[in-house]
């Protein structure tokens, strides 16, 4: 029987996550807890349940489905809707995550953030894009969340991958047992990995856990000669500085074997709905979005150390 493992998404036609037209898988759970993620609902690696409060006309219909008396009476849908609105549908605190009034809900403003989706129902969704791979060199990309935290979902999806003939790249934060990386390198054809601080210490405290595995683990892929292609994001207040790019050129230079390039991704808030929707608090809700033009020389930095470095992904 084939593996399962919740998804959250399989987006096609990605241009950001590897080279060419790719289809990204996206799997739900994670071994870190970045301040800036983008993605929370793939942060628990349980089902989440979105509420999005522009569909929500407040007609009650998920009250009377609900068993765990988890949703809030309804209240004028301009009140609910309004900037700075304290009002959230579900009690968080009751919600067992059954989904009956998903079921209920007639305008699409309840839905689940993830489904079951096994190896199979995943590579038939992905090979629907099979003519742009090879017209453009892409494939699939395997991201979250971090993948390595379901290593048997994962392998599965790789080997039979492999055997549809398909290019991979796997998208990860490197922070996994070194004993998962080693089973991937057969089937992966391009590993993307995160560099977000090179000081270990603010590495912890803003995603959780330090970095020291990480980079024995990115020095490990490059002793096997995987092709490795960096990701920086770029946050304001805790890797913004010339100091971390000049010690992840060192880094990169003394690697055995040289990757591809750096990619710095600028920090962005289009995930302020998401978290709206899960009811959850985000630290960086005000933050502005990074222009481009601010990381223009940490890409000077890394590229005068013979680097390959560009923006965006």
């Amino acid at each position: 029987m084939a593996e399962k493992c919740l998804i959250t998404n399989v987006q096609r036609y990605s241009i950001n996550d590897g080279p060419g037209i790719r289809t990204l898988v996206v799997t739900m759970g994670c071994n870190l807890k970045c301040l800036w993620c983008h993605n929370p609902e793939t942060i628990s690696g349980k089902n989440e349940l979105y509420w999005r409060t522009t569909l929500c006309v407040q007609c009650g219909l998920c009250i009377e489905a609900c068993p765990q008396d988890a949703i809030l009476p309804p209240i004028p849908v301009e009140e609910a809707r309004e900037e700075g609105s304290t009002y959230h549908k579900i009690d968080r605190t009751k919600c067992d995550l059954c989904m009956k009034c998903v079921d209920a809900c007639i305008y699409d403003a309840l839905a689940p953030a993830g489904s079951y989706l096994t190896t199979d129902e995943v590579l038939d969704e992905v090979e629907r894009d099979k003519p742009f791979y090879k017209n453009s060199g892409g494939g699939m990309t395997i991201g979250g969340g971090e993948p390595t935290t379901h290593i048997k979902f994962l392998m599965e999806l790789l080997v039979k991958g492999k055997e549809r003939g398909l290019h991979i790249c796997l998208d990860t934060n490197g922070f996994s047992p070194w004993s998962s990386y080693e089973k991937t390198i057969p089937y992966v054809d391009l590993y993307l990995l995160d560099f977000k601080n090179m000081d270990t210490k603010k590495h912890a405290k803003a995603t959780g856990a330090g970095n020291e595995k990480i980079l024995e683990n990115v020095r490990k892929l490059s002793e096997k000669g995987c092709k490795i292609r960096g990701r920086v994001p770029v946050i304001y207040d805790f890797n913004d500085n010339d100091e971390n790019f000049e010690q992840l050129a060192e880094f990169i230079n003394s690697l055995p074997n040289p990757i591809e390039g750096i990619d710095l991704l600028p920090f962005h808030n289009w995930c302020q709905n998401k978290y709206k929707w899960l009811g959850l608090d985000w630290p960086l809700e005000d933050e502005e979005s990074m222009d481009p033009m601010e990381v223009e020389g940490f890409q000077e930095i890394i590229a005068s150390r013979g680097i390959p470095c560009t923006i965006g992904g």
